[in-house]
């Protein structure tokens, strides 16, 4: 039966209750089943074998959670009762799966290097999350007034990409006047499309509203300037 925390240490059965011991680790603590008082044995083997005991990465944290048949927490009882050995881990065999063996050294090597790659991983996504480590995503002119919620029409289709020197040289004024003359044709194309528009709905408002419903704006009077001075009669 394959079992989590168990391996051999030699031709002995250890229990692995610590897999590195802090500040030495090429130590481990183990415990010798086969030694223990039956009660004790047993007592240990049940929780070994339990779904809690199984899924703990670290055997003596389910073991802090379980006790002796004398009411004593079953780590502080192995403890006080000398049963934790301290041994190197290179000289613990342990199975991984049903059909492997490997030192428990070795374990403990690409048990911490797949925690540090999880954590990595981890951290890395949480950076991207907060700083933005992703390139943004480029929003073209065309696209902008659905970015924007409005509707699309010819004034974003007219919309001009501002002009880059290229990472080797500076923009001379030709470049510069080239480049205004452009905004400004466009800008111009812009403006009698907008006024075309313009007329084009009034024009239908006219035409779906009754001329005596319908009033468009007065026009503001026109000034004029001070005409001719007065002739000035002579006086004989």
């Amino acid at each position: 039966m394959f079992l989590k925390h168990i391996g051999r240490q030699g031709d002995r059965k250890v229990a692995i209750v610590f897999r590195q011991i802090p500040g030495e680790d090429h130590m481990c603590l183990v415990v010798y089943p086969d030694v223990l008082p039956v009660s004790y044995h047993d007592s240990l083997m049940k929780v070994i074998e339990s779904e809690p005991g199984q899924q703990a990465t670290e055997l003596s944290e389910v073991l802090s959670r379980n006790l002796m048949p004398d009411g004593r927490g079953m780590l502080q009882a192995l403890h006080q009762e000398g049963m934790l050995k301290k041994v190197s881990t290179n000289s613990v065999i342990v199975t991984p799966n049903r059909t492997s063996n490997v030192r428990l050294d070795e374990l403990n090597k690409v048990m911490t290097e797949m925690a540090q790659g999880e954590a990595a991983v981890k951290r890395l996504a949480e950076l991207d999350s907060e700083t933005g480590l992703q390139p943004k995503k480029r929003v073209s002119p065309t696209a902008l007034p659905r970015e924007l919620g409005a509707p699309n029409n010819s004034r974003a289709q007219a919309a001009v990409e501002p002009l880059q020197a290229a990472t080797n040289s500076a923009l001379d004024d030709s470049a510069l006047a080239a480049n205004f003359a452009t905004q400004a044709a466009q800008m111009e194309a812009e403006a009698r499309g907008l006024l075309a528009e313009a007329a084009r709905l009034k024009e239908q408002a006219e035409g779906l509203t009754p001329k005596s419903d319908f009033k468009s704006e007065p026009m503001a009077p026109v000034k004029r300037g001070p005409g001719r001075p007065p002739k000035v009669k002579v006086l004989a």
